[in-house]
């Protein structure tokens, strides 16, 4: 699914080249996907979109669903908001942290799922930079220092009621995986597990002499392995498993990276040079690399900044915003351009669904 600079959204089918039209949201400036809602997050709250297809992930195996697409209105809030998604779908629960008002909410999943909009947990804090992140039948939300930073973690049942702290200085960017809940800190991660007890809040510290911290995060929906990128030429891979960090070094500066975590390892890259790269998690090779694809694109600072990777299985999908086109990439096969997609608007924000 793709959103332009106007908000003018679209959907195109991988299967059978379908192109639907979904109508306008207000210009986001941020855009959030658990594989089936669309979050698209502007400076006076978060519109929401049913793709209408998902997938129900049962660890061995997994079931595909389809419904009609549609629009299911808006979370208004003071600020662009930081959203945070579960694993599930039609389960569990979604955050929004709206930074210029400090108000953080659950939204219920499974209300969703129905076409309805219903906060099951609202908690007003300190306005700054924050996250709500779900966790089991609460959440996970950041406390701010005294200058306005967030710093601290708390975690949170379904009233509210604080259940365990633990510290984060400058925590930002949020993922969660099979394992549990992701928040990267300055000076490592802090991994968050629920198993229906209390909460453990685990911090995994950075390797001494490490380089910048990463302030994203991005993987094939829920495997392990996450790779973080922050503003070196690198990037951090986290084993929220193993709770163990490892570096990656790269040609070139990075815009975007995923791990695959599949058995040959593969972790995805675009470059700045506009190259995608493959590298092996456990030698640090480059496997392989295109040739650059987004003259265009790297040619504005603006939408340079809107390069989006996604992965699954199979493929990675990397957005040209000022081509107009998304590549869809084998990364298994030598970083082979498998196709090259033309959606029905301009891709300036860019998920993928129904996975």
């Amino acid at each position: 699914m793709a959103i332009d600079a106007a908000g003018k959204a679209a959907m195109l089918d991988l299967l059978n080249g379908t192109e639907t039209q979904l109508g306008t949201v207000q210009p986001p400036e941020r855009v959030t996907s658990d594989g089936r809602y669309v979050f698209a997050a502007n400076a006076n709250g978060v519109e929401i979109i049913d793709s209408g297809v998902w997938t129900w992930d049962h660890v061995d195996h997994f079931h595909y669903y389809r419904g009609e697409p549609a629009a299911l209105g808006t979370v208004a809030g003071g600020g662009t908001a930081a959203v945070a998604t579960g694993l599930l779908s039609t389960a569990g629960s979604t955050g929004m942290f709206f930074p210029s008002s400090g108000t953080a909410v659950l939204l219920d999943n499974a209300a969703l799922s129905d076409g309805t909009i219903s906060k099951t947990l609202r908690l007003d804090v300190e306005p700054h930079a924050g996250i709500i992140a779900p966790l089991g039948d609460g959440a996970v939300v950041t406390e701010a220092d005294e200058s306005g930073t967030a710093a601290r973690l708390r975690a949170v049942d379904a009233s509210g009621k604080e259940l365990a702290t633990a510290d984060c200085p400058a925590a930002a960017g949020t993922i969660t995986t099979r394992v549990g809940l992701v928040v990267g800190c300055a000076d490592g991660a802090v991994v968050a597990t629920s198993d229906g007890a209390a909460p453990l809040l685990e911090h995994v510290p950075y390797p001494a002499g490490a380089a910048a911290p990463a302030t994203e995060f991005d993987a094939r929906k829920g495997r392990p392995t996450v790779a973080g990128i922050g503003t070196d030429a690198g990037v951090w891979l986290l084993n929220t498993r193993e709770q163990t960090w490892d570096w990656l070094p790269t040609d070139t500066p990075v815009l975007a990276a995923a791990a695959v975590d599949d058995d040959a390892g593969h972790v995805v890259v675009v470059a700045t040079d506009g190259t995608v790269q493959v590298y092996d998690e456990s030698t640090k090779e480059r496997m392989a690399t295109t040739k650059p694809l987004m003259p265009k694109t790297l040619a504005s600072p603006e939408l340079a900044g809107k390069v989006e990777l996604t992965v699954d299985g199979g493929r990675a999908y990397v957005s040209a915003p000022a081509e107009g086109v998304v590549f869809e990439i084998d990364f298994a096969d030598g970083a082979r351009i498998a196709r090259t997609l033309e959606l029905p608007t301009q891709p300036v924000h860019l998920v993928e669904t129904g996975r």
